[in-house]
């Protein structure tokens, strides 16, 4: 099982990583949304995978709270963007 949960982990990290460097090439503000949108959902994915290997039900708020947190970014990001007029 550790050995599952270290691949795991790794290829959550580097798909991080590359969410990243879409987040830092752009070019467009929708492509920096989706990134970051991504970037959020490997972050719940990597605090869940760390909860169920450790056994701790306490990082089920903090899921919660990070999952709200990002939705709502999402949401307002996209909403900014298209209220200023931007292609993607």
């Amino acid at each position: 099982m550790n050995t599952v949960y270290v691949l795991t982990m790794i290829l959550l990290g580097v798909a991080f990583l590359m969410a990243a460097v879409r987040l830092v090439r752009g070019p467009s503000s929708f492509d920096r949304i989706m990134a970051l949108d991504v970037m959020a959902v490997l972050l719940v994915s990597g605090i869940a995978v760390h909860a169920a290997y450790w056994g701790e039900p306490a990082h089920a708020t903090l899921l919660l709270v990070v999952s709200m947190l990002a939705f709502v970014g999402s949401v307002s990001a996209a909403r900014l963007a298209g209220a200023r007029g931007e292609r993607a």
